[in-house]
């Protein structure tokens, strides 16, 4: 559930967050829209792992519940987070540039791509957009812009450069950022539309990240497991370790993966981000749209629930917060919800704070017996 936090973590403060920006995204956006119903996360537990508005705990959720906290120092990100849960520590924080990036490196930048470009600012992407994408249009020139996360973003009207080169434009600014600007991730941000008023961004956004180090995706594919990612999934890890990749857009769209691939496969693993949360509401600060988008996930719970069988097991959980209440459109350090469910295992287990994102791949790692785990220790 990309952006759901869980509440502020300890380190919350060095990150940037403190003050009315301190992120407690799942209980804020119960509380600001008087109640979340949500029945199928309140049967796992996700109630009596925090104080949501709109039902108390369960007697006896079908579930076991808790959170997570994150250890590593890379950032409060996406991929950061992603990394930990699948045994990666990231112990020094990647590159941010709260103050556009270095003359020289753009200068490069433009060089490598034959194009000079606009922007070279921290904006988010709807600003962005309304500021220079006219002056794009009139040009040519790529936008450039970053965020409090390590990125790199390319902003492109698909009318005026092609999807698949501003895909290329990226693999450029990917070859060039190398430390000691090793940014995390360059994004491609294509959008539509003929003025400020009605720009969007499309549904073909595509990361290209650096390469992660040696996890338990790895472990897994080497065993001759079934992987699968869906949505960004496999972007963050660069492609590596995944049999099937399917780069959905929307909520909907990975809800209708997983399932069918669950009706295809009677074993495998499958790592699914539901990214609308994050990208269409808490960058937004709309808490009745998080709220909203909560419940039709629920409602995508339920159905999963309906149709898995006593051999699966369903992680929940979160890479980082993004509090759609508080004055920042930036994401939170935040703790991770924690929720797991299997129709052949007893609920009711609370495993209070877990110390590290890492436990989920741990566990992952046990399910398949694939060995001992790169970090973390199993659920089960």
């Amino acid at each position: 559930m990309d952006g759901c936090g869980a509440g502020a973590a300890p380190d919350a403060a060095e990150y940037g967050d403190f003050g009315e920006n301190l992120g407690d995204t799942l209980v804020h956006t119960a509380r600001a829209v008087g109640g979340l119903k949500i029945p199928n996360l309140r049967s796992l537990g996700l109630g009596n792992a925090l104080n949501l508005a709109g039902g108390g705990p369960v007697e006896k959720p079908v579930g076991s519940y808790g959170r997570l906290q994150e250890t590593s120092q890379g950032g409060k990100d996406t991929v950061t987070g992603h990394w930990e849960m699948m045994g990666i520590s990231v112990d020094e924080r990647f590159p941010t540039y709260p103050d556009g990036f270095p003359a020289d490196l753009i200068a490069d930048f433009e060089k490598a791509i034959g194009r000079k470009v606009l922007g070279n600012k921290a904006s988010s992407g709807t600003t962005v957009l309304k500021e220079l994408g006219e002056e794009h249009l009139a040009t040519g020139s790529p936008i450039v812009y970053t965020s409090a996360d390590s990125v790199f973003q390319i902003a492109c009207h698909e009318g005026i450069i092609p999807i698949e080169e501003l895909y290329d434009i990226c693999r450029k600014a990917r070859e060039l950022l190398q430390p000691p600007h090793g940014i995390q991730r360059v994004i491609a941000r294509p959008f539509e539309g003929k003025t400020a008023q009605d720009f969007r961004r499309t549904e073909r956004r595509k990361d290209f990240p650096i390469t992660p180090p040696a996890n338990v995706i790895d472990s897994l594919y080497t065993a001759g497991v079934f992987t699968a990612g869906v949505g960004v999934i496999p972007e963050v890890f660069g492609g590596r370790g995944f049999v099937y990749a399917e780069r959905t857009q929307s909520n909907p769209e990975h809800h209708q993966a997983t399932m069918r691939l669950a009706s295809e496969h009677d074993s495998g693993f499958f790592f699914v981000n539901f990214e609308d949360f994050d990208m269409l509401y808490g960058h937004r600060n709309d808490p009745p749209g998080f709220a909203a988008c909560l419940e039709q996930f629920d409602g995508f719970v339920g159905e999963l629930m309906g149709v898995m069988k006593p051999t699966d097991l369903l992680l929940i959980t979160a890479d980082h917060g993004n509090d759609p209440t508080t004055p920042s459109t930036d994401h939170a350090r935040e703790y991770a919800p924690l929720l797991l469910y299997s129709p052949s295992l007893e609920g009711g287990q609370d495993f209070r704070i877990r110390p590290t994102f890492a436990d989920l791949g741990a566990t992952v790692a046990a399910a398949f017996d694939v060995g001992e785990p790169i970090l973390g220790r199993p659920l089960i």
